[in-house]
């Protein structure tokens, strides 16, 4: 069964960092871009960033530029967003989605997501 784990989320203060793992059983993360979205409430889900399959990504959201950054590490399966600076407007659930190549900063364009990871950011 293909599966996509997200973990790492919490409750930071702002200007705290955060780092959210998403893991794949069932299949090799290595054969999909890699998507990070997010979905605060009452909003729709907005794309954040994506991987490929060497590591060249792409920004969707010019609010996350230069504070949030993907890697992965395909010998762990694994993808990583590092959250840097967070403010309280990054509160949201997080969720990774697997497609195949190209990136998109569609959600519908994906095949495979995970159940997502709360991050909230208050003082």
């Amino acid at each position: 069964q293909l599966q996509l784990v997200e973990s790492g989320g919490g409750l930071v203060q702002p200007g705290e960092s955060l780092r959210l793992t998403c893991a794949a059983s069932g299949f090799r993360l290595d054969y999909y871009a890699i998507g990070w979205f997010r979905q605060a409430p009452g909003k729709e889900r907005e794309g954040i960033s994506c991987v490929m399959r060497y590591g060249g990504s792409t920004n969707y959201a010019d609010s996350v530029k230069g504070r949030f950054t993907v890697a992965r590490d395909n010998a762990k399966n694994t993808v990583y967003l590092q959250m840097n600076s967070l403010k309280p407007e990054d509160t949201a659930v997080y969720y990774c989605a697997a497609k195949t190549y190209p990136c998109s900063g569609y959600a519908g364009s994906y095949d495979y997501w995970g159940q997502g990871t709360q991050v909230t950011v208050s003082s």
